[in-house]
């Protein structure tokens, strides 16, 4: 008689690992990622608008680690004012930018300090403003590099709180603290797995230990 059955690979390994390959292709299919932006590689830098350049600079450095790299617009320079200038940068009428530096960090995206001086300035946007809310940096030890912001200036808003269910695990946590000069800053650690990747392909970037 005919063997109807289907016929397997011979090798049992190799039989369960296609069968599992299969399943796991199956079950991602629906969370593929999409196509990438075309000419778009990923965040180069933040831009960070400052009254004090040099005060901005000592800060990060102190709290962050954070070193300069160069200058495109030294303070003392002429600067960069008037209709053009406004436009470009959707600035108020009459603001000037006196001095551009760029900072960066160990891993990730570079901080660009502009110094700006403005008739009607105001002050940092409150986290239930709209527009950018905050920036976060990865940190191994949360609490120490609380402490070094804290100790360099910087207000800890709350204790580290656990991350939510997507992206807890047991040493997952997060805290919200802020700038001397108003901007809000994310503490992060994720040492371990987190769930949302049994759901899906794609990863969050995260920065090299």
């Amino acid at each position: 008689m005919q063997n109807t059955h289907l016929t397997l690979p011979r090798r049992p390994l190799l039989a369960a690992c296609l069968v599992a390959v299969g399943w796991m292709t199956l079950r991602a299919w629906p969370a593929r990622a999409a196509p990438d932006a075309p000419g778009v590689r990923g965040l180069d830098h933040v831009g960070l608008a400052v009254r004090d350049i040099e005060a901005a600079t000592a800060f990060l450095r102190a709290g962050l680690g954070a070193e300069v790299i160069y200058e495109t617009l030294p303070a003392g320079s002429k600067p960069q004012e008037g209709p053009e200038a406004e436009a470009r940068l959707s600035m108020a009428p009459g603001a000037r930018i006196t001095a551009i530096r760029m900072l960066h960090l160990a891993n990730g995206p570079g901080i660009e300090l502009f110094q700006v001086e403005a008739v009607d300035q105001h002050g940092p946007a409150l986290a239930s403003d709209l527009g950018w809310q905050h920036i976060a940096v990865y940190a191994d030890d949360v609490e120490a590099a609380l402490a070094r912001f804290v100790a360099a200036g910087g207000t800890q808003l709350s204790s580290p709180h656990p991350l939510p269910p997507k992206e807890a695990g047991p040493r997952n946590r997060f805290c919200y603290a802020r700038m001397p000069f108003g901007p809000l800053v994310e503490f992060i650690a994720y040492l371990d797995a987190q769930p949302y990747r049994r759901d899906t392909l794609l990863r969050r970037w995260t920065p090299a230990s």
